[in-house]
């Protein structure tokens, strides 16, 4: 892995439960107690116009990863037409404050924008069109980007098929090949992720995962990593988690928990379909929360050798700019952080988790 990342740290007082803090360790970030690479997801505004707000980021985050900049509809407005204001603010911002930069994502169905969907396209045509756009990209930020979600969320809930997308319908599974290849052309050093949701509690859709991800090593497809994206929720067992936790660690591949958050309530993935169980917040509630995720944490340093572990990137850290309740909409708390900026129980739960 290249840019490689030496924590230095200090621990004096060891946490003994997740809500209490130490005033000695209050000045510590996470990424100050941990040999790992804690990461959270930014976006333009964060980085340009929140002091506060850069000012977190920069104290517990040694990796960021752009919410929305990096993405296919933000980066190209037409055939050729290339906007890279967002991914340069995000680089400057990386550099200036000595952070690895995690590119989110190249070919993503939901990321595609509607104008390519809307041309017309044979298999070559869409084909070249990929290896342009991947190789421009990567090749202009080989320098700045240390991996890429180079696929996102190729497969389907539950049933475990590959996900009929604009991409797939067009090129059948050889697309995800070809991204792949033309990904570590443009950027042989770049660590390479395929990128999913619901991994860590939907078996079914982890094994489809690993069975892809053999039928890619058995194609010689440059796939150097696997995400699990890691929006969970407080229901879900440990042990599921740690399960396919250990199956992610069995493909030899770095493992990267890409987008964690953690929910009370339930929702059915698609926009709107939240089930608001629970309306308010209690105390019990942020207790229980900040205990999963020192377990998360935990199960993540304990499971995955160390030489595979790129690291843990919350989706997000504070539960007022949270895309959980605006994407499902329902109410929830999913975060580290709430909506004033305080940390929560939860925040340190998992610094407790991360901590060596």
């Amino acid at each position: 892995m290249k840019h490689l990342f030496t924590a230095v740290f200090v621990i004096s007082v060891l946490f003994t439960s997740c809500n209490q803090t130490p005033s000695s360790e209050e000045n510590e970030g996470l990424k100050d107690v941990t040999g790992l690479y804690v990461g959270t997801a930014v976006n333009y505004r964060q980085v340009t116009t929140r002091d506060t707000i850069r000012s977190i980021i920069v104290n517990d985050f040694s990796s960021i990863t752009p919410e929305n900049e990096m993405k296919m509809y933000s980066v190209l407005s037409g055939h050729g037409e290339y906007r890279w204001n967002g991914v340069d603010t995000m680089v400057a911002f990386a550099r200036r404050n000595n952070l690895r930069l995690f590119g989110h994502c190249l070919i993503w169905h939901s990321g595609t924008p509607g104008w390519l969907t809307e041309m017309e396209h044979d298999s070559t045509s869409l084909s070249n069109f990929m290896k342009e756009y991947i190789h421009t990209y990567v090749s202009k930020y080989k320098n700045d980007v240390d991996g890429w979600d180079v696929v996102n969320e190729a497969i389907t809930d539950s049933a475990g098929t590959m996900r009929e997308t604009f991409w797939y319908n067009l090129l059948g599974e050889s697309y995800i090949d070809q991204a792949f290849r033309a990904a570590h052309e443009a950027d042989p050093e770049a660590v390479l992720f395929i990128n999913d949701y619901n991994n860590e509690r939907d078996t079914v859709k982890m094994n489809a995962t690993i069975d892809l991800i053999n039928r890619l090593k058995s194609r010689g497809v440059p796939v150097s990593g696997i995400g699990l994206q890691m929006h969970t929720r407080m229901d879900i067992p440990d042990e599921i988690i740690a399960l396919n936790l250990k199956k992610a660690a069995e493909t030899g591949l770095q493992v990267h928990l890409s987008e964690v958050d953690v929910i009370f309530n339930r929702h059915n993935d698609q926009p709107g379909g939240g089930e608001q169980i629970y309306p308010e917040l209690t105390e019990e509630m942020l207790q229980r929360q900040g205990e999963k995720y020192r377990k998360i944490a935990e199960m993540y340093r304990d499971i995955v050798p160390e030489n595979q572990q790129y690291g843990i990137t919350v989706w997000g850290f504070n539960d007022r700019t949270s895309w959980i309740p605006g994407f499902f909409g329902m109410k929830d708390w999913p975060t580290l952080y709430d909506e004033n900026l305080q940390k929560k129980p939860a925040y340190y739960g998992f610094k407790e988790g991360l901590s060596e």
